[in-house]
């Protein structure tokens, strides 16, 4: 652990007592809201969400599902929101809610942070959002990444967490020589052809790959996502098949630790690699700088050869991506006449380190290192998680909740275990469980909190303990109501 900083995590979860929770959870029969209370809390989108219920049937005669991107859809329809601010969103019809969205999780300073957009503006009054032309500010942000994650030698600055995962397997199989890349089953890597395999459910393999080649992702293997034995086979196997180009791992486990893996999961992923002479990924979409300012391989003590950056890279602007590591490795990206000949790995993005994406990053960054937000939205993460197992306890519940400081999971169906293992439980249970969690998501929402697919919520700086304890009643009236 990087000595220098300090990271957001008290207390990592027990992943074996977690997963026993789950296994647990899974084998009841789903503990659904009593019908009564469901009515009444779908009843608030017609009554009280009128505008966003109105926008949303506009929206979908041009717009597919009525909505651009999967975070913004919500059951029963997606609301519109206006403004955001620090810990709270207010949407179109007035309706204002505690925000445990956060964008996904990169305002770790709290939405549309005061001090960073004003630096914004000041940059757009002047320079304007974008030049296609060289920016300090391209500059100050890789030299500030470097100075917090040390094995950022160089650093590449994209459009998207997608992009960066695409170019840091570019990378690796321009290096080794290599083509195989592997993944944790269920891990979300972005939406590129060759990483919509195994998607978000272990062993489904090109079960989401519609439109999408089988040559495409005929180079990707996944492993069993906290087994390091089924990674071991794996690589073992591919060296008959010429070798393994990388291994891309979330380092709390996929989907942001809903499948968590033990603390040595990382450092045992490192050595296995070591062993195979293969690079390692870390997908830091979300835990860079979340986890803390050296991200998860500072609190986990892990080196890897390349880190993928997303929404995290902004602090929650526009064009959020990159990839950095081995100077060797991504000297392959040059532009221009920078590369070696014949050894480029060819990458593009006009609008990628924009001068308002780059100076938003940077300040952002700059801020979290003076306000220790990673730290003080991690305890906010805590206090959440306490409060959440008192309510659970309090109303006798089979749900689960915990936490990686500021990442919270509250699993009220478990449909994010079910998995391959159980093929008939998986075909019966997934939609039925899914929907639950939708009715779950829309309940909290009624009640005035913004989660993730109701069951994931990121916390930030901005979450007091005035505004956690808000929302710990708001989650009991919920709770509680259930049968």
């Amino acid at each position: 652990m990087n000595p220098n900083i300090d990271y957001g995590i008290a207390e990592y979860p027990d992943s074996h007592e977690v997963y026993s929770k789950l296994k647990t959870l899974l084998s009841q029969p789903p503990r659904p809201l009593r019908q009564e209370k469901l009515t009444e809390y779908l009843a608030y989108f017609d009554n009280q969400c009128t505008r966003s219920k109105n926008l949303n049937v506009a929206a979908r005669r041009i717009i597919p599902g009525g909505v651009q991107h999967n975070l913004a859809f919500n059951y029963p329809f997606p609301l519109a929101m206006e403004k955001a601010s620090g810990a709270y969103l207010l949407d179109i019809d007035g309706n204002r809610y505690i925000d445990f969205l956060q964008a996904g999780g990169p305002t770790i300073l709290g939405s549309n942070y005061e001090p960073v957009r004003d630096k914004v503006c000041e940059l757009l009054q002047t320079c304007g959002p974008v030049t296609g032309l060289f920016s300090e500010f391209e500059l100050k942000l890789a030299t500030l990444i470097q100075r917090f994650m040390p094995s950022i030698e160089m650093f590449r600055m994209l459009g998207s967490g997608t992009e960066g995962v695409m170019a840091a397997i570019r990378a690796a199989r321009a290096y080794t020589g290599r083509k195989r890349v592997v993944k944790a089953g269920g891990a979300y890597h972005g939406w590129s052809d060759q990483m919509v395999y195994g998607l978000h459910i272990p062993g489904t393999g090109r079960l989401e790959a519609k439109g999408i080649p089988g040559s495409a992702s005929a180079a990707t293997d996944e492993f069993w996502p906290d087994s390091l034995a089924s990674l071991r086979r794996v690589l073992r196997r591919n060296r008959w098949r010429g070798g393994t180009a990388a291994v891309i791992l979330e380092p709390l486990g996929p989907e942001s630790g809903t499948r968590p893996v033990p603390f040595d999961f990382a450092t045992q992923v490192r050595a296995l690699c070591d062993e195979f002479g293969t690079l390692l990924i870390f997908d830091e979409v979300v835990t860079g700088f979340r986890v803390g300012l050296g991200g998860a391989q500072g609190y986990f003590g892990v080196k890897p050869d390349l880190t993928v950056f997303g929404k995290c890279i902004t602090g929650g602007y526009p064009m959020a991506g990159g990839v950095g590591g081995k100077a060797e490795i991504i000297e392959r990206f040059a532009s221009g006449l920078g590369g070696k000949t014949g050894e480029r790995a060819y990458i593009g993005g006009t609008l990628s380190a924009n001068p308002l994406s780059c100076a938003a990053g940077y300040y952002a960054l700059l801020e979290m290192e003076r306000t220790n937000a990673p730290v003080l939205a991690g305890r906010a993460g805590d206090r959440l998680r306490k409060g959440l197992q008192t309510i659970i306890d309090r109303h006798d519940l089979p749900f689960v909740t915990y936490n990686q400081g500021s990442i919270v999971h509250l699993e009220t169906t478990a449909v994010m275990l079910l998995d391959f293992h159980d093929p008939l439980k998986l075909a019966r249970e997934l939609k039925p469980r899914k929907h639950i969690m939708e009715q779950m998501g829309a309940a909290y929402t009624a009640t005035g909190l913004v989660t993730l697919a109701g069951s994931r919520m990121y916390t930030s700086m901005a979450d007091s303990d005035e505004v956690i304890d808000d929302a710990l009643a708001r989650f009991e009236t919920v709770l509680a109501a259930c049968r």
